[in-house]
């Protein structure tokens, strides 16, 4: 792992997301890609008809005065002797947050992205947590979602919530790379639901092929009965007292996506610990 992406909007909850990079990164060698996005304020540069307005001018000086404000706040940030120990490059960007976080994935070959999941504020929720949404769902590379600052900088058991799918081999790689920078214990389990259950015979059996399969050490075989994915992953983890869930996504979109939803999504959305996700049809 080389570089970082952490995007910020200089919340509480972003800085976090900060923190817990900068631990990541010293751990791995990596350098920090600080990136504030504004948004262009054109809400009135065009009439009903999609005539051109001239007098977009107020609009025009607000972005401005956004971007010089923006400007100084990231340089105090990436400035911050907090974290000196590792390279922060400050990215300023004009534009959509969904947009310039994917761009900049792309231009820096990004190998993670750390982001806050809502902000304290009713307006900060809406904004991040919808862009944390779209991200974790069309990411091309892993994402690792914090909510509040862990408990511990080491991730030393991590849950893996797999559906054991050869789709999830790259996934699977990533989260063996991820337990051996820690020197973990990977928790594999399998949700039971009532909708969708198997004899705990079959699926330790297949989950032991699983492991093998990825030359696993150091790990447990865990299923685990719920009435949903979402809460039977987000309450194994409580009862492991877990540092860290992995898992990966379909990224459904579309009418796909609001038939069946996202697991992960969920997941993201309500779990109190770090969640590392990965698209698997990237």
């Amino acid at each position: 792992m080389k570089k970082i992406l952490v995007p910020t909007d200089f919340s509480k909850t972003s800085i976090t997301a900060l923190e817990t990079a900068f631990e990541i990164a010293k751990k791995a060698g990596a350098s920090i890609f600080v990136l504030h996005v504004v948004e262009e304020a054109t809400p009135d540069s065009y009439k009903i008809t999609g005539e051109w307005r001239d007098d977009n001018w107020e609009d025009r000086l607000f972005t401005f005065k956004l971007l010089e404000r923006a400007k100084a706040q990231l340089e105090k940030l990436v400035m911050d002797p907090r974290f000196s120990a590792v390279k922060l490059v400050g990215e300023l960007r004009l534009g959509n947050p969904f947009h310039g976080m994917n761009t900049i994935i792309a231009e820096q070959k990004v190998d993670l992205v750390v982001m806050g999941t809502r902000g304290k504020t009713n307006l900060e929720s809406m904004v991040i947590g919808t862009n944390t949404e779209r991200v974790v769902r069309h990411s091309h590379c892993p994402i690792l979602t914090v909510h509040k600052k862990p408990s511990s900088s080491d991730f030393k058991n991590i849950v893996y919530a797999t559906a054991m799918s050869k789709d999830e081999e790259i996934f699977s790689r990533i989260v063996k790379r991820t337990q051996q920078l820690y020197d973990s214990t990977i928790h594999l389990v399998r949700i039971n639901t009532p909708g969708d259950f198997q004899r705990d015979r079959v699926v330790k059996d297949y989950m032991n092929k699983f492991a093998k399969s990825l030359q696993l050490k150091n790990f447990t075989i865990n299923v685990y009965n719920d009435v949903s994915e979402e809460e039977g992953i987000l309450y194994f983890a409580d009862s492991i007292d877990a540092d860290l869930i992995a898992m990966a996504t379909h990224g459904r979109t579309g009418f796909a996506h609001v038939l069946a939803g996202s697991i992960a999504e969920g997941v993201v959305s309500k779990a109190v610990r770090p969640v590392l996700t990965w698209v698997i049809k990237h």
